[in-house]
């Protein structure tokens, strides 16, 4: 079963989507330092949820810089492993991040790729975007990811 199955199965379920975030952050055991709830999961389509908790926090007591990179790399990775045709592969190969705006509130992320052949393209950048809870952009990258194809 891959991951848009697993996501799928898991919205069912209640706190379906908390389970799946926590089974992810399992497998890819860094991302459990953010505690991401990934709240929507398509073709084309990822929003991953962060809460502001003292754990995320810098000096200044914003969401530092560093766990909205962990953030977007989550759903850019999600996004593109659930775009990609079966039996690809996927990696990042760098990123490029802008931070627009301290971010003082929860925040999501959201990867969103505009149709795109999944299965000719070799190498790809994903785009994602940062919100806090007023709906203002607070961050952005763009995400060069390398697929391969068997």
């Amino acid at each position: 079963m891959n991951n848009l199955q697993l996501f799928r199965l898991a919205q069912q379920l209640p706190l379906g989507t908390r389970l799946f975030s926590w089974v992810v952050s399992m497998v890819a055991p860094y991302f459990r330092s953010i505690q991401p709830h990934i709240e929507q999961l398509e073709p084309n389509y990822a929003r991953v949820a962060l809460k502001n908790r003292r754990t995320v926090q810098n000096h200044l007591k914003t969401v530092h810089a560093i766990a909205m990179c962990n953030m977007a790399e989550l759903a850019g990775g999600l996004m593109t492993d659930v775009s990609i045709p079966q039996g690809s592969r996927w990696i990042p190969s760098g990123m490029t991040v802008k931070y627009l705006k301290k971010a003082k509130t929860d925040l999501v992320a959201e990867a969103k790729m505009p149709a795109v052949d999944w299965s000719t393209v070799k190498e790809v950048i994903v785009p994602v975007e940062i919100r806090d809870t007023q709906q203002q952009l607070v961050f952005t990258a763009e995400i060069t990811m390398n697929i391969k194809h068997k």
